[in-house]
């Protein structure tokens, strides 16, 4: 429940021939210019291909260059990605599951399957809603840490040619973490470039439906009919899902 509920509020393709499979690879790890981009469009949806009407690749953020500008908005995809498959799975799995065990030190249960995600939400202490939040926003602090001079923690930046989407480790941290953030098992470690980039544009694509996915389910329960083919499957909710503590003060 609580995974689910943080990415809500917190705001991975077929197979490819050797020569488009290198220009991807390219793209995924740095998306540097606009042609990377439409090489990259067309690898993940081919009907499809590049798709920027707004032009947003040409937008120049903060009076940076378009290759920043690239790696600002292929990162937040990625970020977003994420967040939203989380999102949905958690939606789907909190929706008919929750632990059995205390949900707090007075020993209050977790919020029951008779209530929506978003009720869910509004129905656990405060202090627990502070605690995921704090800690989602350590981890979007850490992962935009730089290298300093001499210094091992961090990455270059994804506006200044690095990669967008990858998190750093926790290996420098000088307390010890037993598991990194991905592939904690170390499950993938000996996977060829090949599958990387397969995967890669995978999570993309997943990424992508999910935000579909979750904002379907969200739709649904706040205005009725939006969404015919969950009519009658998700409940209904009249709390405001842009307002994190709502149920706990009212401004």
């Amino acid at each position: 429940m609580k995974l689910a509920i943080s990415a809500i509020l917190l705001g991975s393709a077929a197979a490819f021939n050797n020569a488009p499979l290198q220009a991807a690879r390219s793209t995924t790890a740095l998306s540097e210019t606009k042609a990377d981009l439409e090489t990259l469009g067309k690898s993940l949806n081919p009907i499809v291909g590049y798709f920027d009407p707004l032009g947003l690749t040409s937008a120049s953020f903060w009076g940076r260059s378009d290759e920043a500008t690239i790696g600002f908005l292929r990162h937040a995809e990625i970020k977003h990605g994420r967040v939203a498959m989380a999102a949905f799975v958690g939606y789907c799995v909190q929706s008919n599951f929750v632990f059995p065990w205390a949900q707090t030190l007075e020993g209050a249960p977790h919020p029951g399957t008779d209530l929506s995600p978003p009720e869910q939400w509004d129905a656990i202490p405060f202090a627990a809603k502070l605690q995921i939040i704090l800690f989602v926003g350590f981890l979007e602090w850490y992962s935009e840490l730089t290298p300093g001079e001499g210094s091992e923690v961090g990455l270059t930046h994804y506006t200044k040619g690095g990669i967008p989407g990858k998190f750093p480790t926790f290996d420098a941290i000088p307390h010890s973490v037993p598991f990194n953030l991905y592939d904690p098992f170390k499950f993938h470690t000996g996977l060829s470039e090949e599958s990387k980039e397969k995967r890669l544009r995978a999570e993309i694509n997943n990424g992508r439906l999910a935000q579909l996915g979750i904002f379907g389910f969200l739709c649904a329960q706040t205005i009725p009919g939006s969404v015919p083919a969950l009519a009658g499957i998700v409940k209904p909710y009249a709390g405001e899902v842009m307002a994190p503590f709502e149920a706990n003060w009212s401004l």
